[in-house]
């Protein structure tokens, strides 16, 4: 089963290669690698091009750079994988193991690269949230087979909140099932929390969590982002 794994990138440039370079085993089993570049301002693209089976370039933002790479993707599934998330080493083989048990689509736990404890309770209570509601971020390397996703036509045409509506529809897709929720985990970035604040940028997501959960459109909740 061909893995074709999706990472749109932004101004990424300093650690573009190093983030390619680990999935070079993934690429050398057979696996595909698109990088989509939505106008980094510096050479992320040039970095990548090496590394890469392919690189892109789309309008800014996540949900239309992942649609454009999945457009041209040739694997039976698709991986949509941050710039700054890390998969395990046997992530394709886990991703076969989880699919040939039944599942069509899922995603990785995670574990925040931090200092303190505190990312250790984030990456705990994001496990648990999804784990409970079947509803993925983007940092769990979400994965689905082409096919369905091609059915439910990809990632809505939003500026925040896409993986959510993703798992949304892929929720109430009758054959869609229920996803596979893998132990095994991905390390993604702390820098959001880091930069921002830990306590502000907790509180801020859950905000803009319940707020989408209530009705406002992602729109609106991405200039509040913003």
């Amino acid at each position: 089963m061909k893995l074709s794994v999706v990472m749109p990138v932004l101004d990424e440039a300093a650690g573009i290669a190093a983030t390619l370079a680990a999935l070079a085993p993934l690429r050398a089993a057979g696996n595909e690698l698109i990088v989509v570049d939505g106008g980094s301002r510096d050479d992320t693209a040039a970095r990548a091009a090496p590394l890469a089976d392919r690189v892109l370039q789309a309008p800014r933002g996540r949900a239309r750079q992942m649609n454009a790479g999945a457009a041209v993707a040739r694997g039976e599934v698709l991986l949509f994988l941050h710039a700054d998330t890390r998969l395990p080493p046997d992530a394709a083989a886990t991703v076969a193991a989880a699919l040939a048990g039944g599942a069509h689509w899922g995603r990785f736990d995670v574990v925040i690269d931090g200092p303190g404890p505190m990312f250790r309770v984030i990456a705990a209570l994001m496990n648990l949230r999804s784990r409970l509601s079947h509803i993925a971020t983007g940092d769990q390397a979400l994965f689905v087979r082409r096919s369905l996703f091609e059915q439910l036509g990809g990632y809505a045409d939003q500026p925040l909140m896409e993986d959510v509506e993703l798992c949304r529809r892929l929720k109430a897709h009758p054959a869609a099932g229920r996803p596979a929720c893998l132990r095994e985990r991905v390390v993604t970035s702390g820098r959001r929390w880091q930069r921002h604040g830990t306590w502000r940028t907790i509180g801020l997501m859950w905000w803009l969590r319940w707020r989408y959960w209530r009705g406002d459109s992602a729109d609106t909740l991405a200039r509040l982002y913003r």
